[in-house]
């Protein structure tokens, strides 16, 4: 049993995961404190991947990022360098499906967060940023990790957008996902079970892990309000 499918699915929903972390976190922030009208259209504009279809999304990525479009072309004529057909195109892609996920939970974080507790640290001369890293980055972490958890598992399950901008290429492209679909079509049941039952162990240990972060989440507000 060949495992690289297996390890470029983690490769790509780390990389995926670790780029929506800090885009996800910084674009939450902004929207918290906008008005109400503003937040409305940009939460509106940052959730759309969520709502449309994966291979909508590999469309649009695709006439971006094709060889022959405006930012593939001239990334393969300035520096020799294909941005279609290859892991780092795979992760891209999940990284835009995987956005939403994390921007809307740290979103909902920050604007559970008691703003007392940043003025209180404002009027002794703390600065911004350590009132952000010290006091609101741990006060949020709960739902923030919860965040990164669930952004993880749909990174690791994803499909369409994947395996439209970086197909299916076994030692070079082949996820879990675009393994079981080429499996299946080729009649290997037994080979593409295998795939299934390991994604399943996967998506389950991670959706254990998000119920626990939610039950200490929980558990630390209770104790709070004690």
């Amino acid at each position: 049993m060949d495992w690289f499918p297996l390890a470029n699915s983690l490769r790509i929903a780390a990389v995926s995961t670790g780029v929506t972390f800090f885009l996800g976190i910084l674009a939450a922030w902004h929207a918290a404190r906008l008005p109400r009208v503003w937040k409305g259209i940009l939460d509106a504009a940052l959730t759309l991947p969520l709502v449309l279809p994966p291979t909508v999304v590999g469309y649009l990525l695709l006439r971006l990022l094709g060889p022959r479009r405006i930012l593939g072309a001239w990334a393969m004529e300035a520096f020799g360098v294909r941005l279609t057909m290859n892991w780092q195109s795979a992760a891209l892609a999940t990284a835009v499906v995987i956005f939403p996920l994390m921007y809307r939970t740290a979103r909902g974080a920050f604007e559970s967060f008691d703003e007392n507790l940043a003025r209180s640290a404002q009027t002794l001369g703390l600065s911004d940023a350590y009132i952000f890293w010290r006091i609101r980055m741990p006060c949020c972490r709960q739902g923030i990790l919860a965040g990164v958890v669930l952004s993880f598992a749909r990174a690791l399950g994803e499909y369409g957008a994947t395996s439209m901008v970086a197909g299916y290429t076994p030692g070079r492209t082949a996820t879990i996902s675009t393994t079981v679909y080429q499996l299946w079509r080729t009649n290997n049941d037994a080979l593409a079970l295998r795939w299934v039952l390991l994604n399943l162990a996967i998506s389950s240990a991670v959706l254990l892990a998000v119920n626990l972060l939610e039950k200490r989440s929980g558990a630390g507000a209770e104790g709070r309000r004690r």
